[in-house]
């Protein structure tokens, strides 16, 4: 007989420290075990059993074969009645070894934090994700999609057995803020800024997907109308010393300051003055929601991710990722029009507290859980 347990996969344990703990937490509230799979030795909350797996993020590692073998041992021996995966590398591998289990009773549940095929994206992308994810949809229960083009795109061309939207992993609203300007002025002496340097933000890895380049160049065609300006980047990566001789070359190298990653952000992004967001690709992006719930301005290229968040004249713009010059228009027209930045900050966390907080997703994921949670399955029901 099945227990009242539940698997959640992923490529690498943080990805559940970063984004998940709430919804764990609410399966143990409901008297669930809950365990995890996923590469690591991270000590997490509400966690019963962790199995730390051989499982790479390159899935053309051979080490994903022997992760495979791992996960389908365990969910064979553990009987659960829902497995949940996430990430790329995570969701095949996870749905792979869960088709015995599934047999079996188990629920499979996958969320796709943004597919790699998509509206626009290369065309190897198509040939390389989507015979692999529509392959793979067969073997899922419920297909979750965080945002409205991956949704209507998984109900045109997946068969998964059923496919819902939720609006992303949700923020904290009450650790994510707005604060006064007295309060933003203090932040900013405490760093060792004044407070009028003119702040922006933005928290990614180092990829060539998040593209902090355009920033930069940006940053150049400012240096001499804003010279009070300053360009904050927090996170690692492989091209965080390019973009640092980047900076050099173009005589910015003095601002722009590269903060590694940051453990504290709700205590750094509120001081700024404005996001900047410069990605490719992107599924919902929790740095703009974190951004958002502090009440800044979001500038941001234009990707589907982007386009669901920042609402042209409302919150921010989304901008052409290769336009410099109109990236620094919009810099520049936040940096005269205080009332500007004031209004969309004002905008932006109204929709927050609206519709992304970790409140209102928990609430659309408990009601996708609780039709899986007691072994039935409701034909008619909905999140969307």
């Amino acid at each position: 007989m099945m227990r009242n347990s539940v698997l959640f996969c992923a490529t690498v344990d943080f990805h559940f420290k970063a984004f998940h703990l709430p919804y764990m937490k609410w399966f143990k509230e409901q008297g669930w075990e809950v365990h995890l799979a996923a590469s690591g030795d991270m000590e997490l909350p509400y966690v019963d059993k962790k199995y730390n797996l051989s499982i790479q993020r390159s899935p053309f590692r051979v080490k994903n074969i022997q992760a495979y073998y791992e996960l389908k041992k365990i969910m064979n021996e553990q009987n659960y009645k829902i497995i949940h995966c996430h990430t790329p590398v995570g969701g095949v591998l996870a749905r792979l070894a869960a088709r015995t289990a599934r047999k079996n009773g188990t629920k499979v549940l996958y969320t796709a934090h943004g597919f790699h095929f998509c509206k626009g994206a290369p065309i190897i992308n198509w040939l390389a994700y989507y015979p692999l994810e529509k392959m793979l949809a067969y073997y899922t229960d419920c297909l979750i999609t965080i945002n409205e083009e991956d949704f209507a795109l998984a109900q045109q061309k997946l068969k998964a057995k059923k496919i819902e939207h939720v609006h992303g992993v949700g923020v904290n609203q009450h650790k994510f803020k707005p604060v006064s300007e007295v309060e933003k002025n203090k932040m900013k002496k405490s760093f060792g800024y004044k407070p009028d340097d003119f702040l922006l933000f933005y928290a990614a890895e180092f990829n060539r997907n998040k593209n902090q380049q355009v920033l930069i160049h940006a940053l150049a065609l400012l240096k001499e109308e804003i010279p009070n300006i300053k360009l904050l980047l927090a996170g690692k990566g492989t091209l965080q010393k390019q973009c640092e001789e980047l900076a050099e070359s173009l005589g910015v190298g003095h601002l722009v300051e590269f903060l590694g990653y940051q453990e504290n952000l709700p205590s750094i992004m509120p001081m700024c003055d404005v996001a900047v967001a410069s990605s490719l690709r992107e599924g919902l992006p929790v740095n703009v929601l974190e951004a958002m719930a502090s009440g800044l301005p979001v500038v941001a290229s234009d990707n589907r991710g982007h386009r669901e968040l920042v609402l042209n004249n409302r919150n921010g713009w989304v901008l052409d990722p290769a336009n410099i010059t109109e990236w620094s228009n919009k810099i520049k027209l936040l940096y005269l029009k205080k009332e500007i930045r004031e209004q969309f900050g004002m905008n932006g966390r109204k929709m927050i507290t609206s519709k992304y907080s970790i409140d209102k997703i928990l609430h659309q994921k408990s009601t996708i859980y609780k039709h899986y949670m007691d072994g039935t399955e409701v034909k008619q029901w909905g999140v969307h």
